[in-house]
């Protein structure tokens, strides 16, 4: 008999550190620009001159995003998946039509084989149309079956599922919990070995595509025992496999049309044949899988900046106020500006990622976490931004705008759809905790055992010995560079000022983290407030590298040169305002009162403060419980054909 599943493990902070630590990659085996960047090191030349796709690629994608705008713009009802909140079958039929399902697949497969760059272009061009179908793809091939089987998968699994992944089945991905969000020390689900096959227990939540998946990736976690080392461990699971529920269909404030549900395994027989890796390398996969799979969702917060810089264009320039067109009034000129300047640092930080993650020579596991953090952020901005400009009608929905008869902009829906991209693939909290843990691993790595309680006084003194060789190299460099040079990065023109500044603000910020550890030390980990704020100051230097770099490129390569130029002139001048602030409050700043007054609240101090008004009754827990067992639900899997 399988065990039932289990409720969350009771695990201690260190324990979910420890199991978050043996999951990431622990070596760099290859140069990473933003890793260089945190460390004070400013390698341009990691990124200068820009990579470029190879011809093939560039005909191929072009002629598949030809395809795909086609396609937008005749068989995409965007403003219909809003009104009924659900995505036609017909129309992912048209999409499995035209091989949108295997964009990322091997020809081999029956995929289209394009690059992670014309990728993330098809992603930005449907999700301008419908989130959702944006959003459907995205989940499909960015994070469900296809990429850690393109990643880890043996040849038999690629050649039994690719196919149908290319052309005919959708997939989703499964690993959070009703009770386990960003901490899988905790994961309840479980697979236990019974002879050829695993059994998998346990209910998921948030699976986006599983109420019509018809291939799933599931973690669980297997018991250790004789002949098997456990661990959390990924399968491919049929949706269809006797034991599988889809047992609620989520509703949102955005992206509707989402097909995200609450998914229960009970007794779910899976061979060991689609076990993906070796028992225990789950998270690993997850993690690596998310080093690209995360650029796909910066891409379609490049598209939406796209879309409000039109609809602000547009509209700032017809509407009149006290005379002239609002756009020509400074309260919202200064808007405009900071939406254009915005949206073209976004497309540089995405295309430069991609085009390094298809070259493959860097790793750029901080490169794509940066854009998910610093695309999401910034897009949700420039959509309020948008509204405000737009004013009531920015607030009124399309629906109700058309049917006074005028045009039917949803800047309202773009916010709300937005909104979550601060929250999927791993929250802005959660990021600036994982690009900070990447960004001091050389720190750790020569000096981790010196702050370490349990570390034996031998293993100190030896990490001691480690840590004096290496800060004697590191830090004489971080006194002086070329941003110091008034002719340094003479090539860029106007813009040198700006690369200049990052080469000097780099080594600033690397001081100020190398400040930061020996201050606090062991308790730097415990200072999130601060590290959000390193983490975000190199957010902002990396966005104004890539925008300089995109702007000489298409100085070099198209007409567009010397409006590139001024758009990343004006980014970086943006940028410079924020980083010097977030600088000023890296050591001047509210986080101790905001950690007592938070205590207060949790401590019910201050109750009274709650007082004359009605808030929500107590009828339902905080978390829905999910017993083991077979599920009492209906199934709501909707199968798509």
């Amino acid at each position: 008999m399988s065990a039932p599943a289990q409720r969350p493990p009771k695990v201690t902070e260190r324990e979910a550190r420890q199991t978050a630590e043996a999951a990431r990659e622990q070596d760099w085996h290859k140069p990473s620009f933003a890793k260089e960047l945190f460390l004070g090191r400013f390698r341009l030349d990691l990124i200068h001159p820009h990579p470029l796709p190879a011809p093939e690629d560039v005909r191929r994608g072009e002629a598949f995003l030809a395809t795909l705008r086609t396609f937008c713009e005749t068989r995409i009802d965007g403003p219909r998946i809003e009104r009924e909140d659900r995505i036609p079958d017909e129309t992912v039929a048209g999409l499995k039509e035209i091989g949108a399902l295997g964009m990322k697949i091997d020809p081999a497969y029956g995929g289209l084989g394009l690059t992670q760059l014309y990728y993330n272009r098809a992603l930005a061009l449907v999700g301008s149309v419908s989130p959702a179908v944006g959003a459907l793809l995205s989940a499909h091939q960015s994070i469900g079956v296809p990429q850690p089987l393109k990643l880890f998968g043996t040849r038999e699994q690629k050649e039994t599922f690719l196919p149908r992944l290319a052309r005919t089945d959708l997939s989703a991905f499964l690993l959070t919990e009703p009770d386990v969000g960003s901490d899988p020390a905790r994961l309840a689900t479980t697979a236990v070995p019974e002879g050829d096959d695993y059994v998998l227990d346990g209910v998921k939540l948030w699976t986006t595509n599983g109420v019509v998946a018809d291939l799933l990736v599931v973690m669980a976690r297997v018991p250790a025992s004789e002949g098997h080392r456990g661990g959390i461990t990924a399968f491919v699971v049929e949706a269809d496999a006797p034991g599988v529920t889809v047992e609620h269909r989520n509703s949102f404030m955005g992206l509707r049309g989402l097909e995200n549900g609450v998914t229960r395994l009970h007794r779910v027989r899976v061979p060991a044949a689609h076990r993906i890796g070796p028992e225990g390398s789950g998270l690993r996969i997850a993690l690596t899988t998310l080093n690209t799979g995360r650029l796909s969702l910066p891409a379609a917060c490049a598209g939406a900046g796209k879309w409000c810089l039109n609809v602000a264009r547009e509209w700032s320039g017809a509407r009149e106020q006290w005379g002239r067109p609002v756009g020509r009034h400074e309260a919202v000129g200064t808007k405009i500006s900071f939406i254009a300047a915005t949206t073209f640092a976004l497309e540089a930080v995405v295309e430069l990622t991609s085009q390094m993650a298809d070259e493959d020579r860097h790793d750029i596991r901080i490169e794509a976490a940066l854009a998910k953090l610093y695309g999401s952020e910034k897009a949700w901005l420039i959509a309020d931004e948008l509204v405000q400009i737009r004013g009531g009608r920015g607030y009124e929905t399309a629906d109700s705008l058309a049917a006074r008869g005028e045009r039917a902009i949803p800047a309202e829906q773009m916010l709300r759809d937005l909104r979550i991209n601060r929250i999927f693939e791993g929250s802005t909290e959660i990021m600036h905790l994982l690009v900070a843990r990447e960004a001091v691993d050389a720190h750790l790595s020569v000096a981790g055992d010196l702050i370490d309680p349990d570390t034996s006084l031998a293993d100190k003194a030896r990490a001691g010995a480690r840590a004096g060789g290496f800060y004697a190299r590191w830090l004489p460099g971080l006194v002086a560079g070329p941003g110091q040079l008034p002719g340094a990065y003479g090539e860029f023109g106007a813009l040198a000022t700006h690369l200049r500044y990052v080469e000097r603000t780099s080594r600033k910020l690397a001081r100020s983290t190398f400040y930061a550890m020996s201050r606090w030390q062991g308790r730097m980990e415990l200072k999130q407030a601060f590290l959000g704020r390193i983490v975000d100051i190199g957010a902002e230097l990396f966005a104004m590298s890539a925008a300089c770099v995109r702007a000489e490129m298409l100085r070099t390569t198209t007409e567009h040169g010397p409006e590139a130029s001024r758009l990343a002139d004006a980014f970086c001048r943006q940028a410079r305002l924020r980083v010097e602030e977030l600088f000023g409050r890296l050591w001047s700043n509210t986080d101790d009162v905001d950690r007592r007054v938070a205590d207060g609240v949790l401590t019910d101090r201050y109750t009274w403060l709650e007082a004359g008004v009605v808030v929500p009754p107590a009828d339902a827990p905080w978390i829905a419980p999910t017993p083991p067992g077979p599920s009492p639900h209906e199934n709501r899997r909707r199968p798509l054909r």
